[in-house]
């Protein structure tokens, strides 16, 4: 060490060591044993749905589940049959991809609504939302398709949505219809006066 980084050194030093200076204290680790022992098993489960990253309001019933061959499809009233038909034939550009592939539905659950509006705001009217593939009904990937068919009509930005086509991941990923946000539909307006 130089000589100037050694005095930093002891001037550091002889503030810590001053008055008023104190350690900071930590609290006591309760290990997750104790917790069983003092029968607090809220905790515990608590702990364990944090780990498996799935909160109360993401858990399903095995009639929510849907079968992971099956494709999924919604659309809001007033959506025309001709632009539902070009989303559900992959015929529009998808303008942007979100991947939920290894995500849990807590995250998912985060990024979605995030991800939708932002596409509103930047005008995007065609996206694509790939949530992974399962075989079984529990599969994470079917929970997670099964998550997004519940929460996409809940979202406004959101017109209608369509399992893709093969070229596109098939049942692994869905086709998202998107609002025109105000920018587009005023140049709509003044285009059609």
């Amino acid at each position: 060490m130089s000589v100037s980084d050694q005095e930093i050194t002891n001037d550091f030093t002889s503030l810590m060591l001053g008055e008023g200076v104190k350690p900071i204290k930590a609290e006591a680790k309760v290990s997750a044993r104790e917790h069983l022992r003092r029968g607090d098993m809220q905790a515990l489960e608590q702990r364990r749905r944090e780990a498996e990253g799935v909160d109360e309001r993401f858990r399903f019933t095995d009639n929510q589940l849907l079968n992971p061959l099956d494709p999924v499809e919604w659309k809001r009233d007033g959506v025309q049959e001709g632009v539902y038909r070009n989303l559900r034939l992959g015929k529009y550009t998808v303008d942007a991809r979100l991947d939920l592939i290894n995500r849990t539905l807590s995250e998912a659950c985060e990024e979605v609504p995030n991800f939708v509006k932002e596409c509103y705001r930047l005008g995007l009217r065609t996206v694509m939302i790939t949530h992974g593939r399962g075989k079984h009904l529990q599969a994470p990937q079917n929970r997670m398709k099964s998550a997004l068919t519940l929460w996409l009509p809940n979202i406004d930005e959101v017109l209608a949505f369509h399992s893709c086509q093969p070229q596109h991941g098939g049942l692994a990923a869905i086709y998202l219809l998107l609002r025109k946000n105000e920018e587009q539909r005023l140049a709509n307006l003044e285009r059609h006066r």
